[in-house]
């Protein structure tokens, strides 16, 4: 910590450097951040009955999350030190103003209006709140695309990052909060970009942003690691399988082909955008599993398995390899940090693995699906059973 006077309120909760520390990565996935709700639920009360605290709450525990497009709305949320019940209420009560379709002529440019998500995200942290370390509980990351640059912009709320020093004109720090979520959450083809201003005397220093998920961020967590511990991003936090702690949760996978050759191009990109987060989801996911210490996560594909360590040799049949015990904890793998993955499979085959065959693959899959809500909650609430303090190792 260069600068203690720069965090304020926060300085206590981050100024020992030889501290473990414990980063929450957030998919997006429109309005299936409900089933990230329904997994962050379980998370909550477990470690509300582990401390004896029923008032904890996830910025309490958490040193760092990070959010993108839908994700940054929870982050958000979380850092500003509101429960999963409290979020969960807000997508219940706001989905459907957020996702308000345009007219019909303006259905050209984007689905739905902008105006409705701004006044909900304005209503539920304050038109006047910004990333300054007095408005948060914990260290907020919000994953956003530049279009104006053409390139992925991280912001995060880390007093010490280049360009939050509070005497520049342009601090990041500055910028109100409801705006970058909003900037995040601007799907292409869904929602209108959004327009920041850095500093209001210099025009060259306003910028066009689109939804995060159309970066390499759409899950956040290997770009969330690398901001906690390179040097770069002047947080360095150590590494290690007892330092560092890495808890990712996903919106929902559903890796079924679904272009058709018989329909117009128009309706075919309603879908990329999902398409295009499964396949960055999966790949974000990959490397934190083969950098980090996997302790918990679905399997990726039939050749990689879960890539967890197991007490089993590599040749073993995937029957095999699956009910083999996890290797103790207590031996060190060498890895860079611990990692627990949660996310739900919304395929046929996988809602049936989770207890939801009465749920309809189509009715949980859409990033609208604003009528399904309390399916997508139901889905995340049985991805969340699976969840154990044990995939946290000494960290609890």
């Amino acid at each position: 910590m260069q600068h203690p006077e720069w965090w304020g309120p926060l300085k206590t909760k981050y100024e020992d450097p030889e501290k473990s520390r414990k980063l929450l990565a957030l998919d997006g996935g429109g309005i299936r951040g409900l089933i990230t709700l329904g997994i962050l639920e379980s998370i909550e009360r477990r470690l509300r009955e582990k401390s004896a605290n029923p008032e904890l709450r996830l910025c309490d525990w958490f040193d760092y999350i990070a959010g993108t497009s839908t994700g940054a709305i929870i982050a958000a949320g979380l850092a500003r030190g509101k429960s999963v019940s409290e979020l969960i209420d807000f997508y219940r009560t706001s989905g459907e103003a957020m996702f308000e379709r345009t007219h019909l002529l303006q259905r050209l440019k984007s689905l739905y209006k902008a105006d409705p998500l701004r006044q909900e995200l304005q209503r539920v942290f304050g038109s006047d709140t910004t990333l300054e370390p007095q408005h948060l509980k914990c260290l907020l990351l919000v994953v956003t695309q530049n279009v104006t640059t053409d390139s992925p912009w991280p912001i995060s709320s880390n007093p010490e990052a280049r360009y939050n020093a509070p005497d520049r004109e342009d601090c990041n720090l500055k910028i109100p909060l409801w705006q970058l979520v909003r900037a995040s959450t601007a799907a292409p083809v869904y929602f209108p970009p959004e327009i920041l201003n850095w500093d209001p005397k210099d025009q060259s220093k306003s910028f066009v942003f689109v939804d995060g998920g159309v970066t390499p961020y759409n899950n956040p967590a290997f770009l969330l690691y690398r901001m906690a511990t390179s040097a770069p991003y002047r947080l360095g936090w150590k590494m290690g399988e007892k330092k560092l702690l890495l808890v990712s949760v996903g919106t929902g996978s559903a890796p079924t082909p679904s272009f058709k050759t018989n329909i117009n191009l128009a309706a075919n990109a309603l879908g990329l955008p999902s398409h295009l987060m499964y396949a960055i989801q999966t790949d974000q996911d990959l490397n934190c599993r083969t950098v980090g210490r996997c302790t918990f996560g679905p399997i990726i594909d039939r050749e990689l398995r879960d890539v967890t360590c197991r007490v089993a040799e590599d040749s073993v049949s995937q029957e095999e390899w699956l009910n083999a015990p996890h290797r103790s904890l207590d031996e060190d793998q060498k890895r860079a940090f611990l990692y627990a993955r949660y996310n739900a499979d919304l395929s046929r085959e996988g809602l049936d693995k989770l207890g939801c065959k009465n749920i309809e693959p189509e009715n949980v899959q859409k990033l609208d699906s604003i009528e399904h809500m309390d399916e997508l909650l139901r889905v995340g609430r049985a991805v969340g059973a699976q969840v154990s303090l044990d995939h946290f190792g000494s960290f609890v």
